[in-house]
């Protein structure tokens, strides 16, 4: 299907209607509308099963949007890279001198629309903090941070506001701590910490 103004991505109406069929059966649903333009980091969490990423992706079809996620560039081999690609999945080169910032930032000023999908805890088991990347990607790139979230007590996939880093990251962190404060994973005991690392703070403040 062509891309169209109400549908930025192409999204196929069997894609749309199988996503709506698989929650149908499962007993999900979805929250929120998304936000325009399609130009965003969305937040991924909570991050605790390799299911997530499956649910994500289905309801992702459901709000008609392509998530794209940053895969290792060895990922992408014939066959495998195919199917990588056609899910989302985006190259990164982590033997160039460019950081992963970096890189998602020019992705951001090469692409119209674009969508990219960061868990902030970057591993299933308990973190005690989120990686901070998605932050400085949104501030970099100049785009909003959209508050994704998966809640398995009420079985939701949802988009919540657009929000706008100020800057101020610690101030910040704590909005994100009070909206997923309500949001169940699906294993709690390893849900991470919504926190900054402080030794990552006073990096940033001292290369500033």
């Amino acid at each position: 299907m062509l891309p169209s103004a109400q549908n930025p991505f192409g999204v196929s109406a069997f894609m749309h209607g199988f996503a709506r069929l698989l929650f149908r059966l499962t007993g999900w649903k979805t929250e929120g509308t998304v936000h325009q333009p399609a130009r965003f980091v969305i937040i991924a969490a909570p991050h605790t099963s390799n299911w997530d990423a499956f649910v994500m992706l289905t309801a992702a079809y459901i709000f008609r949007v392509k998530i794209s996620w940053f895969v290792k560039d060895a990922a992408f081999f014939f066959p495998l890279g195919l199917i990588v690609r056609y899910f989302g999945g985006v190259p990164i080169d982590r033997s160039t001198r460019r950081n992963i910032v970096g890189q998602a930032v020019e992705r951001f000023a090469q692409s119209e629309p674009l969508i990219l999908a960061v868990p902030p805890e970057a591993t299933r088991k308990k973190s005690p903090y989120w990686k901070t990347g998605f932050y400085h990607i949104a501030r970099g790139a100049g785009v909003p941070i959209v508050l994704g979230y998966l809640d398995y007590r009420r079985k939701v996939a949802g988009l919540g506001p657009a929000f706008t880093p100020t800057g101020n990251i610690e101030a910040d962190f704590r909005v994100f701590e009070e909206f997923y404060a309500g949001v169940t994973p699906k294993f709690p005991a390893q849900r991470g910490t919504v926190a900054v690392d402080p030794s990552s703070v006073a990096r940033n403040s001292s290369a500033a």
